[in-house]
């Protein structure tokens, strides 16, 4: 049974020296080097990317649109000739250049709410990608916690299998000298396992934890990560219950979090495409410009010879300017279609604000009852730690005189570190809901911004 206790400590001991091998990291830079190669990031980043483009090509439809034309076409038998329209039979060519401009002067406006609506949008989209960042980072802080809890459960599943290894070796050599029968052996040896078992369990939890966190990380390459050790508050158990105030920190988080902010955007896009799309009962004023000539083999002089090339585009040079009216009259209520869809627009998007608005509301209150909550277990779960471990010196001293049997040592060996595991995840628990009141108010978590 040494042996098999050997093979666990040099296997621990091995993966313990492959961890130290490594650098530690801290939160942050678990949180950096995810959204520095977090794959799924780039979809949001292409969508903003495409967002930027749509908003500048708006500004750029308030550019003249200008075109060129040109045209060579051969005629076979029978055809109008462009210089008479009659018709010849006889094989030509001709040729034609134009360049044309328009722009519009008055649309309703609705140029200059597309600008406008288009810019809300690329805000939205940029608000998108930092709300995926603090998810992320998120789910990173849950790993990373998670590990901290699974790496306290490892040291608690070790030291449970050294005081089984203890004991099994005490009764061992009590048997040896007659003063316990085979039986208590096995027992002993029944305790061991089970605790061999646990700390397997608790070995194979902690690594499927690291996995987490390097998938989370996209931690391409390794199977294992080193984080920074983990430093209690030892005054936190006896601080009393720290009130905060939840209209603060709701107050804080709406000035900031991404998600509130894009639905802002969002909202105020959906006016200005409410006001774009009223412009389309108004009459759309146009300017247009535009300069003709050509080349035709059918355009001869006096004497009957082809006029020249160039001559020919001088003399059929034709220029013109002018303004278009457009009046929309009947046009099958589309427009006042347009103008209703984009009402309901507004509608949604103003809802999903508030649906937004009262989903953080929510958040914040749940978490800072479990705050409180939290605060009351943290205090009471040490406090049960303390009794359990004192329980479990007097039975382990009574045990070792012969006084109790070894199911009763078991059972106050396990509510020992059933309290244990309790308090660390507990521990746990408030040092990860803090955080996640601490980002809500405002305060640096995760330096995002300033890091990336």
């Amino acid at each position: 049974m040494n042996f098999k206790f050997n093979i666990l400590v040099l296997f621990l001991s091995a993966f313990s020296f492959s961890a130290f091998a490594q650098e530690a990291w801290s939160l942050d830079e678990c949180v950096s080097y995810a959204i520095e190669h977090n794959l799924s990031l780039n979809d949001f980043e292409y969508t903003e990317l495409s967002d930027e483009e749509t908003y500048k090509q708006s500004i750029r439809n308030l550019l003249p649109s200008v075109n060129g034309y040109t045209d060579y076409f051969q005629s076979f038998g029978r055809a109008a000739d462009p210089n008479s329209n009659i018709f010849v039979n006889s094989d030509f060519f001709a040729n034609n250049y134009s360049l044309t401009a328009t722009i519009d002067l008055f649309q309703g406006f609705q140029k200059i709410n597309t600008i406008r609506a288009s810019k809300l949008i690329y805000g939205a989209s940029l608000e998108d990608v930092e709300q995926q960042k603090f998810l992320l980072a998120f789910r990173v802080m849950k790993a990373y916690y998670d590990i901290k809890f699974f790496e306290g459960l490892l040291v608690i599943s070790q030291e449970q299998l050294q005081i089984s290894q203890n004991n099994f070796d005490l009764v061992k050599r009590q048997v040896e000298l007659g003063l316990k029968a085979g039986a208590d052996l096995y027992e002993a040896e029944s305790l061991l396992l089970t605790d061999e078992l646990a700390l397997t369990q608790s070995q194979n939890n902690f690594q499927k934890a690291q996995l987490q966190l390097i998938q989370e990380m996209n931690f391409i390459g390794e199977s294992s990560i080193l984080l920074e050790p983990f430093i209690r508050d030892k005054q936190l158990t006896e601080r009393g219950v720290t009130v905060v105030q939840q209209d603060s920190i709701f107050n804080n988080a709406m000035s900031f979090i991404p998600l509130i902010k894009a639905q802002q955007l969002r909202a105020a896009a959906a006016k200005k495409q409410l006001s774009a799309a009223r412009g389309l009962y108004y009459p759309r004023l146009s300017l247009a410009a535009g300069y003709g000539t050509g080349y035709f083999e059918t355009f001869i002089n006096d004497a009957g010879i082809v006029i020249p090339y160039r001559e020919q585009l001088k003399n059929n040079a034709s220029k013109y300017i002018g303004f278009s009216l457009n009046i929309p009259i009947l046009n099958g209520w589309s427009a006042r279609s347009k103008v209703k869809q984009q009402k309901i627009e507004l509608l949604r998007a103003d809802n999903n604000l508030d649906l937004q608005e009262q989903q953080l509301y929510l958040t914040i209150q749940e978490l800072i009852q479990d705050y409180n909550s939290l605060q009351v277990e943290i205090a009471q779960s040490a406090k049960k730690v303390q009794a359990q471990e004192l329980a479990f010196t007097i039975a382990q001293k009574r045990y070792d005189r012969g006084l109790v049997s070894v199911l009763d040592l078991t059972q106050a060996k396990n509510l020992f570190a059933t309290a244990q595991n309790e308090n660390l995840q507990v521990l746990l628990r408030f040092y990860l809901n803090k955080s996640t009141l601490d980002f809500y108010n405002g305060l640096p978590v995760f330096n995002i911004n300033q890091n990336n």
